[in-house]
């Protein structure tokens, strides 16, 4: 299987890779001339192409044949508040990626571990997951956004909190294939605070649970991406 490079400002027939991807395709990769390669622009667009000149500085690629992926009829985005581990957050954003997810949103709640998160790691983490997976469209990462500055910018009616607090609580294979969209709530280890709950259904957004066992942070932020994804392809 030829190896495939995120090539995100791809224009016209040819595309040189930056200096260190350069370097791994010929030095590592062995990459020579008219050996063929995939490119992806992380916007839907696959590329056939083949090396035209196998600098190891500026290996160049000319593009033989270009396919548009349409995104999936449906929109996966996973609100969950960080770990204080990020080693956590990364094996959560690569396993999403996977999987598939158009977006992805860190929450800073009250009992959140991490208080602060930089996305270029994860950016990286999210582009290689792409590119080992197959998948055609990078999701959106966003900064780490307090809890109640986030909340008013969801969809109520498709929009839901797991939480462990007491109180009547749905199956999120209920409720996840309505609407065009689903966005999951999912909070710290010390799960979302009374008040943040009581937000959240104020705003509309209603309660689930992701089943019985008591999961980490990451582990539930996967289930739901998961639930949706199996949900959606049941009922297609």
């Amino acid at each position: 299987m030829p190896h495939t490079f995120y090539a995100p400002d791809l224009v016209g027939p040819t595309y040189t890779l930056p200096e260190d991807e350069s370097k791994h395709a010929v030095r590592v990769l062995r990459l020579g001339s008219a050996d063929a390669v995939v490119l992806v622009d992380g916007r839907g667009g696959v590329f056939q192409a083949e090396v035209a000149d196998a600098n190891p500085k500026r290996c160049q690629l000319r593009v033989t044949q270009t396919e548009q992926i349409a995104r999936r009829p449906y929109f996966v985005h996973v609100a969950v508040a960080p770990t204080k581990n990020l080693d956590r957050m990364e094996w959560l954003v690569e396993k999403a990626v996977e999987i598939g997810v158009e977006r992805i949103t860190f929450l800073r709640g009250s009992r959140s571990e991490r208080r602060e998160l930089k996305l270029e790691r994860l950016e990286k983490i999210a582009v290689s997951a792409l590119k080992q997976s197959g998948q055609a469209w990078l999701p959106q990462l966003d900064e780490l956004t307090d809890f109640a500055a986030f909340i008013p910018t969801v969809e109520p009616a498709t929009t839901f909190i797991a939480h462990l607090e007491e109180g009547e609580r749905t199956a999120l294979s209920h409720v996840a294939a309505q609407g065009a969209g689903c966005c999951v709530l999912i909070g710290p280890e010390g799960d979302f605070t009374p008040q943040e709950i009581e937000l959240a259904r104020q705003r509309g957004i209603r309660p689930v649970t992701l089943g019985v066992s008591r999961l980490r942070t990451e582990t539930a932020a996967l289930a739901a991406v998961h639930t949706v994804h199996v949900v959606r392809e049941l009922g297609a």
